[in-house]
């Protein structure tokens, strides 16, 4: 039986399948020692300050740090992907990672690893740089001398992941669909709630050390039977589709990148992975951990569900450390080797800082930037087809942010309600761009409300490129501060002002 005071080590905190085990395994007791590189970041989850979560700083490339995670522990879930910080170079990052991870557990004497591996058979003609890398990473982990339990798992059924974002996207934003041969390709997904009963599961039952398990839901579908199904329970028309021969697994990833929020980095790994059979071969673990497995259309009705609810508890996009550039904390451009540019607006509203904190937090998504929403839209589509992420990520949820959540194409850098938002751009840019909205409380029932933007160039083509735009940020941020007033129900008692503070 586990002792539920050892604690057990959760590595990739604030990832998705990572961000919903954590919860779980408190729920039922466990001390966990959550794993991530941003404690800023995992104090910010719902479970951050729970009396039983020990947050630590940890990353796979430092051998070190996961040592120092690793003390103590029992059980490793080792759920650390590379794919989206690493992107191109994932599949050396996570060899790498393997590599110092079996090294850790066996220096600190854990007594079980436990990984979250892709389904599929590495004979096949068609398998995926994708899927190597993944059973890679098993294979280490399996040759290192604490026994290490491997699922292999096809396409996450919840909201929030990357898999159930294009399915949805593709399916409500393509009424007719140009697709490849793989459209017809067998697959077996499972909901994540399967997934994470499967998880525990591996904690709790000592028969699966050791074992390489394959784990599905009830239904073998197709991709294009899929959609249907997805169609069928949005209440939306089913898309047509007419497959075709010579949509590679690129061209197919850049179609993906277009239409969702899944930029092109992460949907070509996704989608050379369809290529090929995703079927469970064995299911020996459905005796192992018995729980009722989720059929696909129900599934499909949870994720809606949430995302209908705004209850998406993580998502594909929260992965990834929060990088302060070195400049957000020194003015000095001899310092931070260029020339900081800025643009600033402020006004005195009648309210107060909890009055207004709502409308700045509501920013972006389907609420938009409260005013020039054209604007902002044609930057979003000059961002997509440039390589970057556009407007399509949106938000986890429209009423609430939180530290390192994805904000259309922004990251939340910092955030002190009822005060102060900073949020660092990760559009496609020649330079490194910063937006802070601030609330400052004046007098009773006054307040200053701040908005400024700084911009740090790379060369003469990201100078010219701030000075192009400059007219437009004049015209947007002014009128931001006021759409920001009148979205919060407030009154301007001064009217909006260009202003330039000094940076200490």
């Amino acid at each position: 039986m586990t002792d539920k005071n050892t604690p057990v080590l959760v590595t990739g905190a604030t990832g998705y399948v990572a961000g919903r085990l954590i919860p779980r395994l408190l729920e039922a007791g466990y001390t966990v020692r959550a794993m991530g590189r941003s404690l800023e970041k995992m104090a910010g989850r719902p479970w951050g300050r729970h009396p039983k979560i020990q947050l630590v700083r940890g990353d796979i490339m430092d051998p070190a740090s996961l040592e120092r995670a690793v003390r103590g522990c029992g059980t490793v879930y080792y759920l650390v992907h590379s794919m989206i910080s690493r992107k191109g170079s994932y599949r050396g990052a996570d060899r790498i990672g393997a590599e110092n991870m079996v090294r850790a557990a066996a220096k600190e004497a854990a007594d079980h690893i436990i990984y979250l591996g892709g389904l599929g058979e590495m004979d096949h003609p068609n398998i995926s740089k994708h899927l190597i890398s993944r059973n890679e990473v098993g294979r280490i982990l399996q040759k290192g001398p604490v026994p290490a339990t491997v699922l292999r798992a096809a396409m996450i059924l919840g909201s929030g992941s990357a898999s159930f974002e294009i399915l949805r996207y593709l399916a409500e934003h393509l009424p007719v669909m140009i697709t490849p041969r793989w459209v017809r390709m067998p697959t077996q997904p499972i909901a994540i709630t399967n997934v994470l009963g499967y998880l525990q599961g591996c904690l709790e039952v000592p028969e699966v050390r050791g074992g390489t398990f394959d784990i599905g839901g009830p239904d073998v579908v197709s991709y294009r039977e899929l959609f249907k199904i997805y169609a069928s329970r949005a209440g939306i028309p089913r898309p047509m589709m007419f497959p075709v021969p010579v949509l590679s697994p690129k061209l197919s990833s850049l179609w993906i990148h277009l239409v969702t929020p899944v930029p092109a980095a992460i949907a070509q790994p996704l989608a050379e992975g369809l290529s090929l059979p995703t079927v469970c071969t064995e299911h020996s673990i459905q005796k192992l951990i018995p729980q009722e497995l989720i059929p696909c259309a129900e599934a499909i009705d949870r994720a809606l569900d949430r995302v209908r609810q705004e209850q998406v508890d993580t998502c594909w996009a929260d992965a990834g450390e929060l990088v302060y550039p070195e400049w957000t904390h020194c003015g000095d451009s001899d310092y931070t080797g260029g020339t900081l540019l800025k643009c600033g607006y402020k006004a005195r509203v009648a309210a107060d800082p909890e009055t207004l904190w709502p409308s700045v937090q509501g920013i972006g998504g389907d609420t938009g930037y409260y005013a020039a929403d054209l604007l902002w839209q044609i930057r979003g589509v000059m961002d997509i087809f440039s390589g970057g992420v556009g407007l399509n990520r949106g938000r986890r949820s429209e009423k609430e942010l939180r530290l390192g959540d994805a904000l259309d194409f922004w990251r939340v850098l910092e955030i002190e309600p009822p005060n102060r938002l900073l949020l660092i751009a990760e559009m496609n840019m020649p330079g490194e761009a910063l937006l802070e909205i601030t609330i400052t409380r004046v007098d009773d029932g006054i307040c200053e409300l701040n908005l400024f933007s700084r911009f740090l160039p790379r060369g003469i083509f990201g100078i010219s490129y701030w000075y192009v735009l400059y007219p437009f940020h004049e015209y947007v941020f002014s009128r931001m501060l006021r759409g920001l007033v009148r979205a919060a129900g407030c009154r301007l008692l001064t009217e909006p002002r260009r202003y330039t503070p000094k940076l200490s």
